[in-house]
């Protein structure tokens, strides 16, 4: 399955909705990814984007709707579907604190050499615990970890999460030349809007589980922004 601009479309949800025991957190979800692109999810807290993310990789129970990769109905979970090549970047900085940087790359399936080619700063530190890491060099590990694998997909919760502006611009151009140089599929839900309009090629809107908007990130942020502005008037 190809999208309008004729890539091929990896990760998709039709009508999905998902939650939490009987209560939905998210409705008739429809989204999709392709290679080659960077598609940014936004919403308020609580609006249902880590549901999202969560279903897609069946570690929600759908209530309704499917889950498509590469062109399929899955049912598959997130260490079956990282076997087939996709990667996620959990909200919190998944590494293992006792553990040293060489051997939480180890961890992943693309190995040392090839994650610090991606983030050469890691270089100095792969004898270090990473717990003794900044949150910065973290989420560099974190990622550094997925895009060494050569993932199909990848898919990433707040990537920005209090970090340095800077530290955010580095962290946002490596996910942008990766995507170029590899033609990964891209899944980004981030709160910095305009931050991650810079970096994406297309944007979804949630809200209150459900999906309210969607647009081209060039030049999209006036719509995003009327988009946005107008639930939280209609919420008060």
């Amino acid at each position: 399955m190809r999208d309008d601009d004729g890539r091929e479309i990896v990760l998709q949800a039709c009508g999905l909705s998902a939650g939490y025991g009987d209560l939905p957190a998210i409705r008739r979800i429809d989204v999709h990814i392709a290679r080659g692109e960077i598609v940014a999810l936004f919403g308020a807290n609580g609006a249902g984007k880590t549901t999202t993310l969560m279903s897609l990789v069946g570690e929600l129970p759908r209530s309704a709707g499917q889950a498509h990769w590469l062109g399929r109905p899955t049912q598959a979970r997130l260490h079956q579907l990282a076997r087939q090549g996709l990667a996620f970047v959990p909200e919190y900085r998944s590494v293992l604190a006792s553990m040293s940087v060489r051997d939480n790359l180890l961890l992943g399936r693309g190995g040392v050499e090839a994650a610090v080619e991606i983030f050469p700063e890691l270089g100095p530190l792969l004898g270090r615990r990473a717990g003794l890491l900044s949150g910065g060099e973290q989420q560099m590990l974190t990622l550094a970890r997925a895009l060494a694998a050569r993932p199909v997909a990848l898919l990433v919760d707040e990537l920005s999460l209090g970090l340095a502006p800077i530290v955010v611009e580095r962290l946002f151009t490596v996910l942008r030349q990766a995507v170029r140089s590899h033609d990964i599929a891209v899944l980004l839900v981030e709160q910095e809007a305009r931050r991650a309009l810079d970096v994406a090629d297309r944007w979804y809107l949630l809200r209150n589980g459900e999906l309210v908007g969607c647009g081209d990130a060039n030049g999209g942020i006036d719509q995003l922004e009327r988009e946005y502005l107008a639930g939280l008037s209609s919420a008060d």
